[in-house]
């Protein structure tokens, strides 16, 4: 016979007597009608297959193996890839922080997230040319190509801290599923996150999309552990919560939901207390969705004043002037005047006619719908079936249908804001996506169907595969639906497949293959292709018929030809790929 000293809540909650409820097992007595029921607790759900309780050694193990391999992709990932179009200015905003301490440029996003990169430019120590006056742009260019730097080993070591923080957010994934659906729950849900292609490829990168997501889902399952521990846990999950406000503007509309959740948090640890004291627990409740917010807006400003304690702003680029309801809402947020300014260039951004890209169309706007078809595409068939399972189950079984709002809500509230956005630019705006539902994933063993453990370890594998063909080229990832990574391109665009991180691979190709041979080149990107040895001509800058040899072209670029490329490209024939986001043609 097993202890009983080493079962989980949820294995103890299995061995009640028939016909006791949880209230009467903690009071001893029975309860009056006229008392409040309890709160559901995650006490409720089902217990995970006892056998495993007697042999917990590998668990352990099966975690270290999930995020080892997740490491090693990301490391081999971020030595391959050059800069993505993003990652400079967030890379020479960082490195200014450490050297002018003043918050100066890319105010349209808030500084932890680059606190967190400068944490990897400290260790490379790059030069800082401090009489440079350009912009954001220009500055990443400067510090790494013309200032005497390495750029592999910058991107590197500030790749880095990303890439830790990403392993770190793996053992919030676990923790949490292994609280609603035990050790093997935690370890469907560790594997639905470390094998996904979008986590892997946007961890590995000194960009803001993983933190800020994993910041969010830390403070949910705070928020959800409150339920027991109120004075230990709000305090923390706010805390989580500002970190991802001071990481990315994105993050805002979880202000909507994640202080209500921390007000129910609030709620059902008094659920002990009798009807009389229904107001007292309505005032703690609101109290706990304040000091939630409270503490979430603190972290926001300690972020702004550990890089400048002074809060000197002067804006080095235009700042739109904001009106009506969004200009209202900026004028009245209690966020320092750098957020707020950043609030504004935000809005100006969404005012653009940004070009989006998608199954062949080019469009002018955005489409309401283009992130969720996205995240179909890019999201593994394995992946897809498991999130759907996990939220069903989440829902539809009453022991675990407590965590449902925290894990449905949030995600749902920032994807429809994020559906909103005119910047139909990749699933990076809503990564969101793939941590949730991975914690809901693991809850796929709370239902009582004989065949769910094999069925779950059979989309496990299916995933795995999936994963392992892909890598090492996570970025361009596209399930076999949609005919996988070869083919993203021509469904989609940008940082779905082509954000600039193949130009290393594609000096390495070309001095390979093609040595000597006459190079045109249409790149999309912020690396500078002579840095790595490519030497070529723009096509568009000579009469068409002078374009001999081989025509180089991004595939964002690719996407969206018209005028004098689309004739090019029509005059073309393939002759070789890189990266699955870079297309040679010879003409």
């Amino acid at each position: 016979m097993q202890s009983r000293a080493h079962e989980t809540p949820l294995a103890r909650s299995r061995h009640r007597p028939p016909g006791v409820t949880a209230g009467r097992m903690m009071t001893g007595e029975r309860r009056s009608a006229l008392e409040p029921a309890p709160c559901p607790r995650v006490a409720d759900a089902p217990a995970p297959r006892r056998r495993w309780s007697g042999r917990r050694w590998p668990v352990p193990l099966l975690v270290f193996l999930l995020l080892a391999q997740m490491a090693a992709a990301m490391v081999t990932t971020a030595l391959q890839q050059t800069p993505t179009i993003d990652e400079p200015v967030y890379v020479a905003t960082a490195a200014d922080y450490l050297h002018a301490h003043r918050v100066r440029h890319n105010p349209e996003h808030p500084p932890l997230g680059k606190l967190v990169v400068a944490v990897g430019v400290a260790l490379a120590d790059p030069h800082v040319d401090r009489s440079f006056t350009g912009d954001q742009g220009m500055l990443g260019r400067h510090l790494l190509y013309e200032s005497g730097n390495d750029p592999w080993q910058v991107m590197l070591w500030a790749r880095l801290p990303v890439i830790v923080l990403t392993l770190l957010f793996g053992f919030v994934v676990f923790a949490f599923a292994r609280e609603l659906a035990g050790a093997v729950g935690g370890l469907v849900a560790l594997a639905s996150y470390t094998l996904s292609p979008d986590v892997v490829a946007h961890g590995s990168l000194a960009t803001l999309d993983v933190p800020t997501a994993g910041f969010l889902l830390t403070s949910v399952w705070l928020l959800w552990r409150a339920r027991r521990r109120p004075r230990l846990y709000l305090p923390l999950g706010g805390a989580a919560l500002g970190a991802a406000l001071a990481t990315k503007m994105s993050a805002l509309p979880a202000v909507l939901v994640l202080p209500v959740l921390a007000g129910v948090s609030v709620w059902c640890a008094g659920a002990g207390a009798g009807t009389a004291d229904r107001r007292g627990r309505l005032l703690r409740a609101i109290g706990g969705a304040a000091v939630v917010a409270l503490i979430a807006l603190a972290v926001v400003w300690v972020s702004y004043l550990a890089v400048d304690p002074r809060l000197r702003w002067t804006p080095r680029q235009h700042v739109p002037v904001v009106h009506g309801l969004r200009g209202l809402l900026v004028h009245l947020s209690p966020f320092p005047e750098s957020y707020r300014d950043g609030m504004r260039i935000q809005f100006g951004l969404e005012n653009r006619p940004w070009e989006g890209f998608l199954f062949g169309r080019v469009y002018t706007g955005s489409l309401w719908y283009y992130l969720p078809v996205a995240l179909l595409v890019k999201t593994p068939l394995g992946l897809l079936a498991l999130w759907a399972a996990g939220a069903v189950a989440v829902v539809a079984v009453r022991r675990s249908r407590p965590v449902a709002p925290y894990l449905l809500a949030p995600p749902a509230v920032l994807l429809a804001a994020a559906m909103q956005g005119s910047r139909d630019f990749g699933t990076r705006y809503a990564l969101f996506v793939p941590m949730f539902l991975a914690v809901a994933a693991g809850c796929v063993l709370v239902v009582r169907w004989r065949w769910a453990p094999a069925v779950t370890a059979a989309l496990v594998l299916f995933l795995a595969v999936s994963s392992v063909r892909t890598y090492p080229y996570y970025l361009p990832y596209s399930n076999e639906a949609f005919g996988g990574t070869t083919r993203t391109h021509l469904h989609l665009h940008d940082s779905n497949v082509d954000w600039g991180q193949d130009l290393g691979r594609l000096a390495d190709r070309l001095r390979e293959r093609h040595r000597g041979e006459r190079v045109w080149l249409v790149y999309k990107g912020s690396g500078v292709p002579s840095w790595y040895g490519i030497e070529a001509s723009d096509p568009l800058a000579v009469p068409r018929h002078e374009v001999r040899g081989l025509l180089v072209v991004s595939d964002s670029a690719v996407a969206k030809a018209k005028g004098r490329l689309a004739e090019l490209i029509a005059g073309s024939r393939v002759i070789d790929q890189v990266g699955h986001s870079i297309t040679i043609y010879r003409r």
